[in-house]
């Protein structure tokens, strides 16, 4: 089973002690977000065929990721960066370091073993299109040789997304929009072909929906991409989360309402205040995050 760390919240960022914790003891517990039982996530080298981890700040994981490869298990880091101003992203590390750490990961690991996400694209009056052109080309520039692989998508807006998006553009005077399906497809094209220039391939994370995207749908949980890593085929049935998702079959063991990033965009929070508590209260030693 591949392990998934997790699209739920940041562990590389915040909750390095206790995935290290768990790994010597060979397992952890997951509270089922959906309201059943919680339950138990192996994580010897005879049930975790390897790891993807979710990261928007890898640093202070690094001696983390040493010990999971020195433990034989290998590994994928989804990078996400993306750097745009504090009022969206209140406490995310600069993506000129994020960056320089992804090519650090590269240089160590292989550039199959990272993929850079730069998603969601969300689009505010402090984040125009043209803000995006530049800002992903000089990105894509900082990466290129450090991932072949850049996976896009447009913001999801829930309700809590609204909410919190709608709260930061009051409190900092800026207007957000979720634009047209034409528009997306259009900002998604030019993406794309900056992407190419740099030998970065771009995919598109579950929105086949877009009309006259061209795009190929990325699997963010990805066998194949493991397998290379690994050195050897690993197995795992395709098990999308959504329409157009092609991620393999895995087990996820984070937590929503536990990242203190903070960003308004984010799916996996509520309320950024809680999730902030969350983490203050959080248990390195628990089974459960």
């Amino acid at each position: 089973m591949i392990v998934s760390a997790s699209y739920r919240t940041d562990i590389p960022a915040f909750y390095g002690a206790w995935f290290l914790e768990r790994l010597r003891r060979g397992s952890c517990r997951v509270v089922n977000p959906y309201g059943g039982r919680d339950y138990e996530v192996a994580l010897t080298a005879e049930a975790a065929d390897g790891f993807v981890f979710w990261t928007r700040n890898v640093k202070p994981f690094l001696a983390t990721l040493e010990e999971t490869a020195a433990r034989g298990f290998p590994f994928v880091v989804q990078y996400t960066i993306t750097g745009y101003p504090r009022e969206i992203e209140p406490s995310v590390a600069p993506a000129e370091q994020a960056a320089g750490l992804a090519r650090e990961l590269s240089g160590r690991y292989g550039r199959r073993a990272v993929v850079w996400r730069y998603d969601p694209v969300f689009l505010t009056s402090l984040t125009p299109p043209d803000w995006h052109l530049r800002r992903f080309a000089e990105l894509a520039t900082a990466l290129a040789g450090a991932t072949d692989e850049v996976v896009l998508s447009f913001a999801q807006i829930y309700a809590k997304t609204r909410a919190n998006s709608d709260k930061a553009a009051w409190l900092h005077g800026f207007t957000w929009s979720d634009p047209e399906p034409e528009a997306k497809t259009a900002l998604l094209g030019e993406l794309a072909a900056i992407a190419r220039d740099q030998n970065i391939k771009p995919t598109l994370c579950s929105q086949p929906e877009l009309p006259g995207q061209a795009l190929e749908p990325a699997a963010c949980i990805d066998r194949v991409r493991l397998s290379d890593v690994a050195g050897r085929p690993i197995a795992a049935r395709v098990k999308g989360n959504r329409p157009g998702c092609l991620c393999a079959e895995s087990r996820d063991i984070g937590a929503y309402d536990t990242c203190p990033h903070g960003c308004i965009y984010c799916y996996a929070v509520r309320r950024p205040e809680a999730a902030k508590a969350r983490h203050r209260a959080h248990d390195p030693a628990s089974p459960v995050l």
